[in-house]
């Protein structure tokens, strides 16, 4: 079992830093010794006059299966101009869809012939509800710090043009029409710079969508797909269904260029 413990004489302080020391016991892996080490040590720290942030985590090895593990704590950097930071998270998002993908079973009672409803979803006598399912939804956002000169009237103007746009053309590893502009939200940082950060979500192209009989070639992710159900005859069930007839796929969103954004592709 692995075990991790501060060193009495931690934390040790100074004026602008600190440091935090560990003794890492029953492991022969500096991997494992480390990532102990990361979830031992907080990512912040108060020295009595001001909050450090961890700065890096190393071990070195002692006796047999123990480490030395040290946290230096310093002040926190301010970015400069011209850096960036990401952030991601892939939570996902709903869609509402009144076809599946596949039919598992129609359940009837013993003697009736089970009605082939073509994939169709919560199929009434009048309509086909469907159901809202978690689809996959890429959401990224990136930080930038840009020069004051580069923050005109006209590029606050075309942030807001290209806000609810998708991409007309290849975007950070993304096909055309895979990601939409969420927007930006900036501040100034005093006369240095502008703090602005970027929020896109992405939704993958698809391809060769099944719709009971029909095959809908291609979709790019932000476009959004429709289906045109008519009543028909099950002669089989002898009952009515809701059979699939026409598949549309119409764009909903404006094509942007991101180049204009002035922070790469």
């Amino acid at each position: 079992m692995v075990s991790i413990y501060e060193t009495p004489e931690s934390p040790v302080l100074a004026k602008d830093s600190a440091e935090r020391r560990y003794k890492i016991e029953g492991t022969d892996s500096e991997l494992v010794a480390r990532a102990m080490l990361m979830i031992a040590a907080p990512v912040a720290f108060s020295n009595g006059i001001q909050t450090l942030v961890r700065q890096d985590a190393r071990v070195e090895p002692d006796d047999g299966d123990m480490w030395s593990g040290v946290v230096p704590y310093g002040e926190r950097t301010r970015p400069e101009t011209g850096e960036s930071t990401y952030q991601f998270d892939t939570g996902g998002g709903t869609h509402h869809i009144t076809q599946a993908l596949a039919t598992i079973g129609t359940y009837v009672p013993p003697g009736d012939v089970a009605p082939d409803y073509k994939g169709a979803i919560g199929v009434t006598l009048d309509n086909v509800e469907g159901v809202d399912i978690h689809i996959p939804i890429y959401h990224f956002s990136e930080t930038h710090y840009l020069p004051v000169a580069a923050i005109t009237g006209a590029y606050k103007a075309l942030l807001f043009a290209l806000t609810g746009t998708v991409n007309d053309a290849g975007f950070r590893g993304f096909a055309k029409g895979e990601v939409l502009f969420c927007g930006a939200s900036g501040s100034q940082r005093g006369e240095e710079d502008w703090q602005i950060t970027f929020k896109w979500a992405a939704s993958p192209n698809k391809t060769d969508i099944a719709v009971g009989l029909i095959t809908v070639p291609a979709k790019e992710g932000w476009h959004y797909l429709w289906i045109r159900y008519r009543d028909k005859p099950d002669d089989a069930a002898v009952d009515m269904i809701k059979d699939p007839v026409a598949a549309t796929v119409v764009r909903v969103y404006e094509y942007g260029d991101f180049a204009d954004l002035g922070i790469g592709g």
